[in-house]
């Protein structure tokens, strides 16, 4: 039997000034070679466990510190930071924070240059992580001008080229597009490959979950359950009820009352098939004329663009003639792989952005005659990050904000203001310090404060990134709320799963062109095409398109299965 790399006993740990324990009674060990995720909602305690491994807790992050994490045999309390990241290797959430470079080719050489590591041999494994991560070409390359999936793979590049002999990811997929989130599962596969490599990653996703060893399962710091990858994503009742989104196409099986809980989109054909179901024609028309209906329903042009350009000072030219129509009363979703343009494109419908050449109207005008602060009014945006929005002191003034700007008097303030924060689920929290809200609960401020000017038209610009999936559920049940109560949506997302059940029509854009457009079913039907735009449909809706008809959720699938004998 190998010795454990990694052992962990009754691990507690409680941050200074903290009412709970962050992790508690955390036990797990891993041999060489093991590939471990951890999942959980937020605030579960996974970046608090994956900072145990290299020291950084307890030694950098203060805090009350009880059990054992031992690397190797060497108890991470005995030993310093520096010392244990010769062989535990950290790719942190917060991946941009971790380059500094003036080029790619530093940046992969500056930690094996720390550890005194000859020159011909750095040469050889700059060339060796930049070939495993797609990175050869870019070399010279300052990493500020790389994609955001570039940039999160000379972090991980720059990590291996330290040859750890562990290796920690942090959501190291949060604010990628779908094609490069794959990329790094794949090279976290190819990875896996070698075993002399332990690799521990935290992780959202669960489609990406499917490539572990193991996977544990925590939640307010304890674990739920600890064991093989596939026992723990075919417990769908404890990862839904602990706001872990379960795997669709298992979560259907079960809803389906089978015996057999198939995991990925080839398991699942086989078993449909073996169990000889199939789709009922007539039920699948029902879904496509309610599609028709929808869109028919929303027909008055809200915001048009017609030969949109936008080309920055430095010479990119990020929008290269685009022709769009965003309909009163619609939830449109704007997809596209990272650097497409889809947040330029969004920042022309307010202002923030003016063509370079072609025009966009907003309410049948040229957004040059309206000015940001007329188009304000119209336009509510959003931002990816909250915390570039928010900056008042407390959330009744973050959210009052814009209505004092605008000489609203105190009565009509009031009373906006409670609406708003009413429409958001932040009733009570008017002195709250809005910074000291989680991140879902800073969206929602950051929501509330738009909402409360009482705009025509919301954008909301990746409004589940880094939210936990009953956040995700959450937020998004509140967009669908707020478009059923009047107000036009316009939301950018990388979460597939999101536009397949709560958009109305899709725009995918790729390299500043619109590539596809439609209701999200007619848009997840081209999987040959989204894949060129570095995007693909959730797993459950690739099984559906294997059986010739595009579903977009489990009920949509349960409703439209026939089972063995029963008749449409």
């Amino acid at each position: 039997m190998p010795n454990p790399v990694v052992t962990i006993k009754d691990l507690k740990y409680r941050y200074r000034d903290q009412k709970r324990n962050a992790l508690d009674d955390i036990n797990l060990e891993l041999n060489e070679g093991d590939f471990l995720v951890i999942m959980g909602p937020s605030e579960a305690g996974k970046s608090t466990l994956a900072a145990t491994f290299n020291g950084l807790v307890p030694h950098f992050f203060k805090g009350k510190f009880k059990g054992d994490v031992q690397i190797f045999g060497r108890n991470t309390r005995d030993f310093t930071v520096a010392e244990m990241a010769k062989d535990v290797g950290m790719v942190f959430q917060d991946f941009e924070a971790q380059l500094f470079s003036t080029n790619v080719e530093l940046e992969i050489a500056f930690g094996p240059e720390n550890f005194g590591v000859p020159p011909a041999e750095i040469s050889r494994r700059i060339d060796e992580n930049l070939k495993l991560v797609g990175l050869e070409q870019m070399k010279n390359r300052p990493p500020s001008t790389l994609s955001g999936g570039q940039k999160q793979k000379l972090a991980i590049a720059s990590v291996l080229a330290m040859q750890p002999r562990v290796l920690v990811m942090d959501e190291p997929t949060t604010d990628l597009d779908p094609i490069s989130k794959l990329g790094v599962f794949k090279i976290a596969d190819e990875l896996r490959k070698r075993d002399d490599l332990t690799l521990i990653v935290v992780e959202h996703e669960t489609e990406e979950a499917i490539h572990a060893g193991k996977i544990l399962l925590i939640k307010e710091g304890m674990p739920l359950m600890y064991g093989p990858a596939a026992d723990v994503l075919r417990n769908v009742d404890l990862m839904e009820s602990n706001g872990v989104m379960p795997l669709g196409i298992t979560l259907y099986f079960k809803r389906m009352n089978s015996a057999d809980l198939p995991l990925t989109v080839e398991e699942g054909f086989e078993t449909f098939q073996r169990k000889n179901w199939k789709i009922s024609s007539e039920r699948y028309q029902k879904l496509i004329e309610a599609d028709q209906a929808r869109v028919q329903a929303h027909k008055e042009p809200l915001i048009t663009c017609k030969g949109l350009e936008h080309t920055y000072p430095n010479g990119f030219k990020a929008l290269r003639g685009m022709n769009l129509e965003i309909n009163r009363g619609e939830i449109v979703a704007i997809v596209g792989q990272n650097g497409s343009g889809k947040t330029t494109l969004v920042k022309h419908f307010n202002g923030l952005f003016m063509p370079t050449a072609g025009e966009i109207k907003v309410d049948g005008k040229p957004t040059r005659e309206q000015g940001v602060f007329e188009l304000g009014k119209k336009v509510g945006y959003v931002f990816q990050n909250p915390d570039h929005q928010i900056f008042s002191d407390t959330v009744f003034e973050e959210v009052a904000y814009s209505l004092k700007l605008r000489g609203a008097d105190e009565e009509l303030i009031k009373q906006r203001v409670a609406e708003a924060l009413e429409a958001v689920g932040l009733v009570g929290f008017e002195k709250e310090d809005p910074f000291a809200l989680t991140k879902s609960g800073r969206q929602r401020v950051a929501v509330a404060a738009v909402l409360a000017a009482k705009p025509d038209v919301l954008i909301l610009d990746e409004p589940t990134t880094g939210l936990d999936y009953a956040e995700q559920r959450s937020m998004m049940e509140l967009v669908k709320h707020l478009n059923q109560e009047g107000s036009t949506i316009i939301f950018v997302t990388h979460h597939m799963w999101v536009v397949a059940e709560y958009a109305h029509r899709v725009y995918v854009v790729k390299d500043g062109l619109i590539m596809l457009e439609g209701t999200p079913r007619e848009v997840f039907a081209h999987e040959e095409e989204l894949n060129d735009a570095f995007l693909r449909p959730p797993h459950l809706v690739s099984l559906s398109n294997r059986l010739g008809k595009t579903m977009l959720n489990v009920d949509e699938m349960v409703e439209c299965t026939l089972t063995d004998g029963e008749e449409a």
